[in-house]
């Protein structure tokens, strides 16, 4: 009996991206559904991120919309992207003032004001990107 031996060629493919988008014209919901979208994101990754990495990238997003919709008039944009490996999650926030965000001295004793130093604590890096009609904020945060 003849047997006949099949080779099978296998190509390696590159997960699909996981990325999420929007613009909000106004900040009615923006806040929540930023963190909703990181969640709704990284339940897809694989591997999955743990609970604690889910938790500072939802503080991280919620920090970010948090002070364009404090700071800038108009319409904020959210891009999130999920490194091909799942290691990292982009964070980018548009909004319109040319601003940038301001780092304030700690104080323990003031209420607010202490969520950039939050984020930088949280992120493995930080970007401020003047445009012609507002500012790019973009965050990474670590996800292994």
């Amino acid at each position: 009996m003849d047997t006949h031996l099949r080779t099978h060629a296998t190509t390696r493919t590159r997960p699909a991206p996981l990325h999420y988008s929007r613009t909000w014209d106004t900040a009615a919901s923006c806040i929540a559904d930023s963190r909703e979208a990181v969640g709704a994101l990284l339940a897809r990754a694989r591997p999955a991120p743990g609970r604690r990495a889910l938790q500072d990238a939802q503080l991280v997003v919620s920090e970010l919309v948090t002070n364009a919709v404090k700071h800038a008039p108009g319409p904020l944009g959210l891009r999130l992207e999920v490194s091909p490996d799942a290691v990292a999650l982009r964070i980018t926030v548009t909004d319109t003032s040319t601003q940038a965000p301001r780092q304030r001295p700690p104080d323990p004793r003031r209420v607010g004001g202490h969520g950039l130093h939050l984020v930088n604590l949280l992120c493995d890096g930080l970007e401020v990107t003047p445009l012609p009609h507002g500012k790019r904020v973009t965050a990474t945060v670590a996800l292994g």
